[in-house]
């Protein structure tokens, strides 16, 4: 299990994300928010807004509450200032993470996380001491059941995707952020159902994780980042097997 793709399925296990739907509201509102601000409040225009409205739907955000929030973001309703941050580090067993955050206060955020990592017996260091090992990409999840190998293949480089790679019973299809929203067109117009798809940060190399008291504590503090306010993604290198995960949830 790869950090950079394979941490939502297990939250689902750890049955740790829907509980906290009020939070992850405040948070995809907060992108809402700045990415009407950067770029305006028409999605048609504006990929960061039509990516962060993509979000708050997958969040089961309600039509107005969304609308509120790009109101905020274009001036026309009272709002925080957020502003982006990112915070890099080590965390147990020498596994890299990135952590991107929006906050309305950096001499608030910057020691909390700080914090968060010693307290996992990591630490917080310096900007590009670890990303330069992460390339952003476009990445979906679709089932196998769903498409043939070679059908896949063919709908997504024919839309620009660079990559369709098998995993168990998923396929992974992978693209440069400029050919995100035209590979999920395509895959739309063949009603190609998605399991998963992100904008996310891909790790050039991985660190296998196998004693699973280590894992435990990775993925400890992968929650520990994501339970933050301010924190709106997680990224990391991690590798932990089916082996190593089932004797974690053991």
């Amino acid at each position: 299990m790869a950090g950079h793709s394979k941490w939502k399925t297990i939250k689902h296990r750890k049955a740790a994300a829907d509980a906290k739907r009020g939070k992850l509201w405040s948070k995809v509102s907060r992108n809402i928010i700045v990415a009407a601000k950067s770029g305006g409040g028409d999605p048609s225009s504006n990929l960061a807004l039509r990516y962060a409205i993509d979000k708050a739907k997958e969040a089961n955000m309600p039509a107005d509450t969304i609308e509120k929030a790009i109101k905020k973001g274009t001036g026309e309703l009272g709002a925080n200032q957020f502003v982006p941050a990112v915070y890099e580090g080590y965390g147990p067993g020498g596994v890299a993470f990135i952590v991107d955050a929006l906050t309305d206060n950096p001499n608030r955020t910057a020691p909390e996380i700080k914090k968060i990592f010693e307290r996992a017996g990591g630490n917080m260091g310096a900007t590009n001491c670890v990303s330069w090992n992460f390339s952003t990409k476009g990445v979906f999840t679709i089932s196998a059941q769903d498409v043939t190998e070679d059908a896949l293949m063919e709908i997504a480089l024919e839309a620009g995707a660079d990559d369709v790679k098998r995993d168990g019973e998923t396929f992974e299809v992978t693209c440069d952020v400029p050919a995100y929203e035209a590979v999920k067109q395509a895959l739309a117009a063949r009603k190609i159902p998605t399991q998963g798809a992100e904008i996310t940060k891909i790790p050039g190399t991985t660190v296998k994780v196998d004693d699973p008291e280590i894992g435990g504590r990775v993925l400890k503090l992968m929650e520990a980042f994501e339970d933050h306010d301010d924190v709106q993604n997680v990224y990391s290198n991690f590798d932990i097997s089916e082996e190593v995960m089932a004797r974690i949830e053991s």
